[in-house]
């Protein structure tokens, strides 16, 4: 019996070393958002090949709708996306002659010519309504979000996914979301679109190691992070421009943990989040590694809670800085 004592004993003090150890690592190895850009990324080329400053998210807005679209060598998958995208946007502009949005290409430092690509569309729709943010250098699908949401001139800021997994005429859904919440503080409010209605089905057809994964993921966000949304992953959700710059100014989160971090920002401003169920489709050439990008958001899920409690990052007011 003293020798069972003896190891139950060990055991505790080793998980309390080793929970020590993970809070020192959390803590020491946090960094902060590089918000600072290249020159080349500060401006966009305009139909006639002329160069201008981005706006700021900071300035008031000056449209109704800001897309911004994520983009990492997707030059043969984002054609039929924004196809889809600027059909409806063009389409409703011609119903409501008040409405004027813009769609802002993000190329996350690409190998392919997914901005050459994106630059068709600016050429035949002009710069008002198309803008292409190039990065110098990849910073993963969080950064390339934040950064074009910084850049937009929104009242509301649409996040979409290049793949056009999401039926983009959604975005009436998601707008209904958020209009439906109510109060918004200052104005600020959140929808997001959900593919936790089609769970179910998605459960079947994977396997069980990679739904081992999913529900592992699942229980991590809640228990860590986000409470009361199903699904915080999918790559469709609307932010008014209050809330856009209250949550992408804490943002720290590059990769693909990033819409954790970003609904986590948003609950402890206390927030109001809708979550809407949206139509949604497996498109093939996902960039999604099961195995290694889990495991990646697994660390992440740990040390943003981590990070918070231990204040290596702190929530705070955006600047004003550009």
């Amino acid at each position: 019996m003293d020798c069972i004592c003896e190891i139950l004993q060990a055991l505790v003090g080793l998980a309390i070393v080793a929970v020590i150890v993970l809070v020192m690592v959390a803590h020491v190895t946090a960094s902060v958002a590089n918000l600072m850009r290249d020159n080349k990324e500060k401006r966009f080329i305009t139909a006639t090949g002329a160069e201008e400053l981005f706006p700021s998210l900071h300035d008031p807005p000056s449209i109704e709708l800001s897309v911004v679209v994520p983009a990492y060598n997707e030059e043969l998958r984002m054609p039929l996306m924004l196809d889809e995208a600027m059909e409806y946007l063009e389409s409703r502009r011609k119903r409501q002659a008040s409405f004027t949005y813009e769609v802002i290409v993000v190329d996350d430092g690409s190998k392919d010519k997914t901005t050459e690509m994106a630059l068709q569309y600016t050429r035949k729709y002009g710069a008002e309504k198309v803008r292409v943010l190039t990065l110098v250098k990849n910073r993963g699908k969080g950064g390339a979000v934040r950064l074009g949401t910084l850049s937009s001139r929104g009242r509301l800021v649409l996040m979409a996914d290049a793949d056009g997994a999401t039926k983009f005429a959604d975005v009436e859904k998601v707008e209904m979301g958020l209009q439906d919440l109510s109060p918004k503080p200052d104005n600020m409010a959140i929808s997001c679109g959900s593919r936790a209605h089609l769970q179910q089905d998605a459960v079947t057809q994977r396997s069980l190691f990679r739904n081992f994964l999913m529900h592992g993921f699942h229980f991590l966000v809640w228990f860590l992070c986000v409470r009361g949304i199903r699904d915080t992953q999918c790559g469709f959700k609307l932010f008014t421009r209050e809330a856009a710059l209250r949550t992408f100014s804490s943002l720290h989160v590059e990769r693909w943990a990033f819409d954790v971090e970003l609904l986590y920002i948003a609950q402890c401003f206390n927030i109001p989040i809708a979550e809407v169920a949206v139509n949604w489709t497996e498109i093939e050439g996902s960039k999604l590694v099961p195995f290694w990008s889990w495991l990646q958001m697994g660390r992440d899920l740990i040390f943003i809670r981590l990070r918070y409690l231990t204040g290596a990052w702190k929530l705070h007011q955006p600047s004003k800085s550009h």
